[in-house]
């Protein structure tokens, strides 16, 4: 599975220059290659993100997440979601789970990985507990 220079560009973006809230990214199976979805402001909130997620197809995902410690220091980490909903094909699902680990690698500076096939396996309560 290639990956398109995009997605590593957007990447990088979103790492260093905060560019983006969270990249959507999607295989284009015509090309047998992964591919920028959807990008995300950097004003918009997680609800829009997980707006953005279709009900009946696989994605990846990394979401840019602030948060506060327990000490009071502001912080960020970069999630890598995998997004497999139950009602998407399972073709589609085989696809994304063998080149999730190779695609991964492409992006480097993830700190937490999370795999979900439906929202509330992805909920604002679960994504602050894998951040501390």
């Amino acid at each position: 599975m290639a990956v398109c220079d995009e997605c590593k560009l957007k990447f990088l973006e979103l790492k260093a220059k905060r560019s983006f809230r969270f990249i959507v990214f999607k295989i284009n199976e015509n090309v047998q290659q992964v591919v920028v979805d959807r990008l995300g402001e950097p004003g918009e909130s997680y609800d829009a993100f997980t707006a953005c997620l279709p009900a009946d197809e696989c994605r990846y995902a990394v979401f840019d997440f602030d948060f506060v410690t327990d000490e009071n220091c502001q912080k960020s980490k970069i999630f890598f979601i995998s997004w497999a909903p139950d009602a998407s094909r399972v073709r589609s699902k085989m696809l994304y789970a063998s080149s999730k680990d190779r695609f991964k690698r492409e992006l480097d500076g993830i700190q937490v990985e999370l795999q979900a096939t439906d929202p509330s396996e992805m909920s604002m309560d679960i994504i602050k507990s894998r951040a501390l």
